[in-house]
């Protein structure tokens, strides 16, 4: 027998980060007593969000524009390139509205645990991008973790023989912590006191 429709909801939310089955099932209750309202508008978000979704081809943020609203806002700094794992990171630091250049999505982190190389990683674009010659200052602004901290010397050995600046978030961020879990206060010091690697 098949599960009901207000089942398959909770299980859907459950699957949500931050959502275990009695969250899920709170939202699942809200969703439906508010059912003209909550309900509706959120079905038809998720409607409109899973048409229109995209990846953008020049920096791998996910938005409904191809290139995205970062990439194509013409008050960036075309000059300075920031280095991130995932997309959560480029919001969380775009959200601070302290980095006035372009950004630059890995797609994950090195992890020989997890059998990710280079090769699964958007390394090769980032290279190719800065051998274009309009890119001054890369920063590198990865996870503060084992395994962030090797894709960014992996990176740094790569743009070695470059003439650009390599400069990393300075390491006053938790170590194991997310960008997308500091408050902007973190995030703004962070990125004040880059410094040049090696």
């Amino acid at each position: 027998m098949s599960a009901s429709p207000i089942e398959n909801l909770i299980k859907s939310l459950s699957c949500l980060p931050g959502f275990g089955p009695r969250s899920a099932r709170r939202a699942a209750l809200y969703l439906i007593k508010k059912k003209e309202t909550a309900l509706h508008s959120l079905a038809k978000a998720l409607e409109t969000v899973q048409e229109s979704l995209t990846v953008c081809s020049e920096c791998g943020n996910i938005d409904t524009t191809n290139p995205c609203s970062v990439c194509s806002d013409p008050r960036r700094d075309d000059a300075l390139l920031c280095v991130v794992e995932e997309v959560a990171d480029l919001w969380a630091l775009d959200r601070s509205r302290l980095f006035s250049g372009r950004f630059h999505v890995l797609g994950g982190r090195l992890s020989a645990l997890d059998g990710i190389t280079p090769e699964d990683l958007t390394i090769e674009a980032l290279i190719n991008r800065v051998k274009g010659g309009k890119i001054k200052e890369v920063v590198l602004a990865m996870n503060a973790t084992l395994e962030g901290q090797t894709t960014a010397h992996y990176i740094t050995d790569s743009l070695e023989n470059m003439p650009v600046r390599i400069t990393q978030l300075a390491h006053g961020l938790p170590v194991g912590g997310e960008l997308d879990y500091l408050d902007d206060g973190t995030l703004a010091q962070a990125l004040r006191a880059r410094r040049p690697v090696a």
